[in-house]
């Protein structure tokens, strides 16, 4: 539940974020009456998040067991991929949204309303998407027969909310960049699970081989119906019977990602300039 809950807080506070900064940008320059366009497109963009969410819950429901299997498999690989552009490009870019947004917002404002809702309607609607696939993932990864990981999720987006209003009102502030990597770096924690899970299903739809090569089994050691079981696997997307494909993913997924996540903004690029310095004084 509790990593359901961070999807839900993390995610649902960018999008909280970019709606904040587009009506605070039109409020303190006078501009009010582009706020209706901008919540049209923002509301917009809720119910296609929404419908995307229904659709993969209760379109997958008519499909058979391989198909579901196949779709969930292939869903979570497309979920983690997004979810670890989206918190990379975060950590890079968390520090300017506001000013990019505004100047977004400004060549809006000079095309008309239409222009307005398709910037507040992409804003949100990618962000919305985005939590969407990623939610349905980890759901259907940590789900143990409860309604616990949706719970999560819906604290977590509720949780967002608030804090995006107490943002605006300017009651809270906080370091955005710190807070935006942390968070980062435990959904990259939580997509190395979804990512493992996702692959256990291809597995099962016998898309990919190797469902009886099991890694270790530690069931009798960590029962899955235990109560810290429950919460290895709620958390951290845990099983105590991989298979051999399952723990490889994790590894070479969870390693290098969050490695490179946790290097200082610029790293790569630095360390790039100063080797080609290097090579230009031994000349």
């Amino acid at each position: 539940m509790f990593a359901n809950y961070l999807i839900g807080l993390r995610e649902g506070l960018e999008a909280s974020l970019v709606v904040c900064i587009l009506v605070a940008y039109l409020v303190k320059t006078g501009r009010r009456e582009a706020l209706r366009p901008v919540w049209t497109g923002v509301v917009v963009a809720v119910l296609l998040a929404l419908g995307f969410g229904c659709a993969l819950t209760y379109g997958s429901r008519e499909l058979t067991f391989e198909a579901q299997e196949a779709l969930g498999g292939s869903l979570s690989v497309v979920a983690v991929g997004l979810v670890t552009w989206m918190v990379f490009w975060m950590r890079r870019t968390a520090r300017h949204l506001s000013s990019e947004l505004q100047g977004k917002l400004d060549k809006a404002l000079v095309m008309g309303t239409g222009a307005l809702v398709v910037t507040a309607f992409l804003a949100v609607g990618r962000e919305g998407l985005e939590t969407a696939l990623f939610v349905w993932a980890s759901v259907q990864a940590s789900s143990d027969g409860t309604h616990g990981p949706l719970i999560g999720v819906v604290l977590g987006l509720l949780t967002a909310v608030v804090l995006g209003w107490l943002f605006y009102k300017g009651a809270v502030r906080i370091n955005l960049a710190k807070f935006f990597l942390w968070t980062g770096g435990m959904l990259v924690v939580v997509a190395a699970g979804v990512l493992a899970y996702g692959f256990h299903d291809l597995q099962e739809a016998g898309w990919i081989g190797g469902l009886t090569d099991l890694a270790f089994d530690i069931s009798s050691t960590i029962p899955p119906e235990s109560w810290y079981g429950t919460l290895l696997k709620g958390v951290l997307n845990f099983q105590p019977d991989p298979t051999v494909l399952q723990v490889t993913v994790w590894t070479l997924y969870l390693v290098p990602a969050l490695g490179l996540f946790l290097a200082p903004v610029g790293f790569g690029r630095s360390r790039g300039k100063g080797g080609g310095e290097r090579g230009d004084g031994s000349r």
